[in-house]
């Protein structure tokens, strides 16, 4: 049997902010294959049952037998009100004016699935507080496209990152993947990012 520490990675994802989140810790995943799951919340379920739920699907999607599996999912919430992955500049504009002036929560649901069966969940929550954002910022932001696809309307690495005037957790989790946990739980479960994997990857 292959050892688990030359068993390919597999990130449930094509989220090229996690590519690069990896990449700076030195791991770049053998196979990108996105979960193509339903995302719609269940009725009464919490921004981090959200978060934890999504990431635990998508990861038992694609998992392969012989493989690491990670998968992550982003929800940002303000209480217990789910804000949309914006569809478009009118999302983004909708989530903007919630967002003005007020803190928001980031939950980032993380899981991984082993080589040999375990796997592992968790929920990384940080705090956003954005300034108070004028009618001209907003729709500039809108309309210029940085957020369209977006938990919560935005990318904080982009040309939102002058509205956020404090955070309090993880600022990669707000990015798209809390590093330090998802680093933490491959090697927890037996990977290695320098291992030599059957795929070959570089």
């Amino acid at each position: 049997m292959t050892p688990a520490t030359r068993a390919p990675l597999i990130l449930a994802s094509a989220s090229p902010r996690r590519l690069d989140l990896l990449a700076q810790a030195g791991i770049v995943p053998d196979e990108v294959r996105p979960a193509d799951i339903d995302e719609t919340p269940l009725k009464d379920e919490t921004p981090a049952a959200l978060a934890e739920r999504l990431a635990r699907e998508k990861a038992l999607h694609v998992h392969k037998a012989g493989s690491f599996t990670l998968a992550g999912d982003t929800v940002v919430a303000m209480g217990r009100r789910i804000l949309p992955k914006a569809g478009d500049a009118t999302d983004v504009s909708d989530c903007l004016k919630l967002l003005s002036g007020r803190a928001h929560q980031v939950l980032s649901g993380l899981a991984v699935c082993a080589p040999d069966g375990r796997n592992s969940v968790r929920t990384v929550r940080s705090r956003a507080l954005f300034k108070r954002l004028t009618n001209s910022e907003i729709e500039h932001y809108a309309h210029a496209g940085d957020g369209v696809g977006k938990a919560g309307g935005y990318a904080i690495q982009g040309q939102a990152a002058p509205f956020v005037r404090r955070i309090n957790g993880s600022y990669t989790a707000i990015v798209g993947l809390p590093l330090y946990e998802a680093v933490s739980m491959l090697t927890g479960l037996g990977y290695r990012s320098g291992a030599t994997s059957p795929s070959g990857a570089e």
